[in-house]
């Protein structure tokens, strides 16, 4: 995934303030990507507290600390949404686009996905997918299936979220263009009202299925992001600034234990995240001080979607090892955890230079038509670059 420092926008000039820096330096909005590394942080907590690595005082910690880890998810699909509004190419055409993010998420899905039925096959306790749970899983249509949500790399449910966003982008943006900055902001509270209402819904059981990994479920926080950049992008943005709004987050995000687990939990953090995410592009954006742009957070926010991809392999490799629910004590608790964390952190590594980001470069080469000559080094000196595309986002 292209990350977020370098996602290109030219902001139009009723966004700018004489506190915006000049037009070249607002190219680069860090602060997403470092923040989509915190919340990639928070998802793999969850995970570590949920496979039992502490007992307890520290398990308490990691509850207190993790047990609303999973709205990351969440901070992930309304980030999505913003990314993609912002950077969407003028004329644009669907095909590209989509093939654009084939791109980005295909080829760790699928090293992951054969990471996964690798371990299925070697390692012990390991569930064996059937046929048509893998093909449903490699085409990345899990998700709407429930019995099939987590075929493989369990957390790659949240692409086949991400696959179906994508299907509707274009027409999602056709429309925010269309509407205005009076329509977007309407877009952008009923999406709010349509989390409020479905989490309402899940934790009364009026659903016919759980709602936390249903893709067209989670369609309107992909909607409210692409609703507020569109926003952002007019000038029309009014929301509070990034202390105050990444302070209703954590309230938003402590509230989570008191209501009803899983898609419910998405209506405590929703708002915070729909303030959060446009207030750190607006920092970047003028210059306003960011601890979210740290070039550290940066470097490992462009890790995240790898990290994400790879960290739950880890862990369930790890069983074979210190067995299911160790429930160590503080000090090996905090050992085994590293241990895990440096192994997820490396092999993301490992698969963002060798199959991310050179995948990404092969499949999107142009094809030069038959008979083109080579342009020239003094003309492709002079040639614009295209607008790199909006990142994928790391899904729990």
């Amino acid at each position: 995934m292209t990350t977020a420092t370098s996602v290109t926008r030219r902001p139009s000039a009723t966004t700018t303030t004489a506190r915006t820096p000049p037009a070249a330096s607002m190219a680069m909005l860090p602060s997403l990507t470092g923040l989509r590394w915190v919340a990639a942080l928070l998802v793999f907590g969850l995970h570590v507290r949920n496979y039992g690595y502490f007992t307890g005082t520290g398990g308490h910690i990691m509850t207190w600390a993790f047990d609303a880890g999973a709205t990351g998810v969440s901070f992930f699909f309304v980030l999505s949404g913003f990314v993609l509004m912002w950077s969407a190419r003028p004329n644009d055409r669907a095909p590209a686009f989509w093939r654009r993010r084939i791109a980005r998420i295909y080829p760790v899905h699928l090293a992951t996905a054969a990471i996964a039925l690798v371990m299925a096959y070697t390692l012990a306790h390991q569930d064996k997918p059937t046929a048509r749970q893998a093909l449903a899983n490699v085409l990345l249509v899990h998700s709407w299936w429930r019995p099939w949500w987590q075929t493989l790399d369990p957390v790659s449910w949240s692409l086949a979220c991400e696959a179906f966003f994508y299907a509707l982008f274009p027409l999602l943006a056709l429309l925010l263009r269309r509407l205005g900055s009076r329509g977007s902001a309407a877009v952008a509270g009923a999406s709010v009202l349509a989390v409020l209402v479905l989490g309402w819904a899940d934790a009364q059981h009026w659903l016919g299925q759980t709602m936390d990994s249903f893709p067209a479920a989670r369609l309107p926080e992909f909607v409210l992001g692409a609703a507020v950049a569109r926003l952002v992008l007019l000038g029309r943005w009014r929301g509070p600034g990034l202390e105050a709004s990444l302070a209703l987050t954590v309230i938003g995000y402590f509230f989570v234990p008191q209501v009803s687990p899983g898609y419910p939990a998405t209506a405590c953090t929703v708002i915070g995240f729909a303030v959060l995410i446009p207030a750190a592009a607006v920092a970047d954006l003028r210059g306003l001080p960011s601890l979210w742009r740290h070039r550290r957070l940066v470097r490992l926010g462009e890790l995240s979607f790898a990290f994400y991809m790879v960290h739950l392999l880890v862990l369930e490799a790890g069983t074979n090892l210190i067995g299911t629910s160790p429930r160590f004590g503080v000090a090996a608790g905090l050992g085994a955890t590293a241990l895990a964390f440096a192994v997820s952190l490396g092999l993301s590594w490992v698969l963002y230079e060798t199959v991310e980001q050179p995948a990404r470069r092969l499949l999107l080469r142009k094809r030069r038509p038959s008979g083109a000559q080579p342009t020239p080094p003094a003309a492709r000196s002079k040639t614009v670059p295209p607008a790199p595309d909006a990142p994928a986002t790391p899904c729990d």
